[in-house]
């Protein structure tokens, strides 16, 4: 089991207003006041921007304690913790080609975020949530990329077409009560290779039968941007302003292979 505090190994990103500090085995992620010109993000992950090693396949068990400052109708931005493949670099002194996503975590992004990944669940809010879109599978779909994003535009299409599209790309999500983000709750994410199990204080809250093949790196964080990614073709992004402090705070985290 790895326990992670104060990881001293690994990468603290600090940007904008972006904050860590370490108390025992607590992290507070924060980011204070910022304009919609200033990208700010607290981040911790087990991997650097230079090698982008990821270490994590299945199986592998996640767990942690957190709770945020606000309830998900307050927060701004994007929070989260699990593991993922950085598919893209925004961050500063990240630089190298996309790739094509793979994550598997607990997430929340707010309004104007719109990642409608998954057929009928809300494109923003608290959501335990995973995807691949590397699978073999969903790559022989790439040829029929454009014509799928307009033809998606059409109820009826989207609604005969879009499960099939979802299951290619591996993407299961469930919405989560944004209200549980203010209170202490524990987290678990089971990610093996024939499936995965997403826990809030140990009940289940989401059961998926694949899941992402991996490798992933550990990442959890809080920042002020967003993005906005739906299956009828509208795509953007951007930094919100951030009015008040905002925390994320970690406790107990350990990450373990399963057997």
């Amino acid at each position: 089991m790895q326990n992670l505090s104060p990881p001293t190994s690994w990468v603290q990103t600090e940007i904008g207003t972006g904050h860590i500090q370490a108390s025992g085995q607590a992290l507070q992620l924060s980011i204070g006041r910022s304009s919609s010109q200033q990208y700010s993000n607290a981040q911790i992950s087990d991997y650097n921007y230079q090698s982008f090693q990821f270490r994590w396949r299945p199986p592998v068990r996640m767990t942690m304690n957190a709770r945020a400052s606000a309830a998900g109708d307050q927060l701004r931005g994007t929070a989260g913790f699990g593991f993922w493949n950085h598919p893209f670099s925004p961050d500063v002194g990240a630089h190298r080609w996309p790739r094509l996503p793979q994550a598997i975590w607990f997430f929340f992004g707010s309004p104007p975020n719109d990642m409608r990944l998954a057929y009928d669940v809300p494109g923003h809010g608290w959501k335990a949530a995973q995807i691949d879109a590397g699978r073999p599978h969903a790559l022989t779909l790439i040829p029929l990329a454009l014509p799928a994003l307009l033809l998606l535009r059409f109820p009826p299409f989207y609604q005969r077409f879009y499960p099939d599209i979802q299951r290619a790309l591996a993407i299961h999500e469930a919405k989560l009560d944004d209200r549980l983000l203010i209170e202490p709750h524990k987290y678990t994410i089971e990610w093996r290779a024939n499936g995965a199990t997403f826990f809030v204080d140990d009940q289940i809250v989401l059961k998926t039968p694949v899941t992402p093949r991996g490798p992933c790196g550990f990442i959890a964080w809080l920042d002020n941007q967003y993005a906005i990614v739906t299956p009828q073709g509208r795509f953007g992004g951007g930094i919100i302003p951030i009015e008040r402090d905002q925390s994320l705070w970690l406790d107990q985290i350990a990450i373990e292979p399963e057997v």
